[in-house]
């Protein structure tokens, strides 16, 4: 049984400095909506790293789409652009100023990966570990009568052997 639905969302930009700054934001604010908290920092790096990768490296546009999908207990961000060429993974040095995006992909993600996307394009993805959700189940207080009536009193103004019966099916 599949116990949550899948979770989707889609931007499309341009990646230019400005517009990874607010494509950072919506995908914390998507996973704020979906109640994954503990994931934002480390999709926001890692949504951050792949974009600044198209505004660096991407040919012939900067034109961009970023995925994130929820599927059960696994988040995945995906970039897609027009470049068909496949990102050159070497090793970081640890004092480099650049050249270590997906070297940071890797190490706040569970995987990464790059495959193609059509004949012009790929897709650079990489993906999280979802927090099960929590499923509480509201405890209602035992019926009381005398409660009931008083609410009922307090809300519609007569006296409570005036109020109308309440059924028994709670609202």
């Amino acid at each position: 049984m599949i116990s949550q639905p899948t979770r989707h969302c889609t931007v499309e930009l341009q990646a230019l400095p400005s517009r990874i700054g607010q494509v950072r934001r919506i995908v914390s604010a998507q996973l704020r909506y979906w109640h994954l908290d503990p994931l934002i920092d480390r999709a926001a790096l890692g949504v951050t790293e792949l974009l600044t990768n198209v505004h660096r490296h991407a040919q012939p546009d900067k034109l961009c789409t970023v995925e994130i999908e929820l599927l059960l207990d696994r988040l995945t961000v995906s970039v897609y652009d027009h470049d068909p060429r496949l990102p050159e993974v070497r090793d970081a040095d640890p004092g480099a100023t650049c050249g270590r995006g997906l070297a940071m992909v890797a190490a706040v993600s569970e995987s990464w990966g790059v495959r193609p996307d059509g004949e012009s394009g790929k897709a650079v993805w990489f993906t999280l570990p979802a927090p099960t959700p929590v499923v509480t189940v509201p405890l209602r207080p035992p019926h009381d009568t005398a409660r009931e009536t008083t609410r009922r009193h307090a809300v519609d103004g007569r006296r409570p052997e005036h109020a109308p019966a309440r059924s028994a099916v709670a609202g």
